[in-house]
């Protein structure tokens, strides 16, 4: 099962809406491409998981490594809309505590104006 991705940019952020699975290999390896190079046109980054129907170990490790990525770089990664596999492997493995999460993309969206606004 492939990995699908489009991107938007909406004001500076840059929303990668993914579909399919997420495994280990050629679809984390596109994944890690994509939001790298994203991270050069924007800091500010949302992954919409809302249509992901599988992720292995592999595909969480490439999530956290491109959380790491953009933190490194004074960045951020937040993950909107996790399918029911995805909300259930990020709380298996607790890293629902290290990215922020929401419901809708727009609301991750909105998250980044805030913390810019309160700064």
């Amino acid at each position: 099962m492939a990995l699908n991705t489009t991107t938007s940019s909406i004001d500076v952020v840059i929303v990668v809406y993914l579909s399919g699975a997420i495994f280990f290999g050629e679809e984390s390896a596109s994944l890690r491409f994509l939001v790298k190079a994203s991270l050069n046109k924007s800091h500010q980054i949302v992954l919409d998981l809302g249509e992901v129907t599988h992720i292995d170990s592999g595909g969480l490790g490439t999530l956290v490594g491109l959380y790491a990525s953009a933190r490194k770089i004074g960045g951020d990664i937040k993950l909107a809309r996790l399918g029911r596999r995805a909300k259930e492997v990020l709380h298996i493995t607790r890293l629902v505590t290290v990215f922020d999460v929401f419901d809708k993309a727009e609301d991750a969206i909105a998250s980044f104006k805030k913390a810019a606004a309160a700064t």
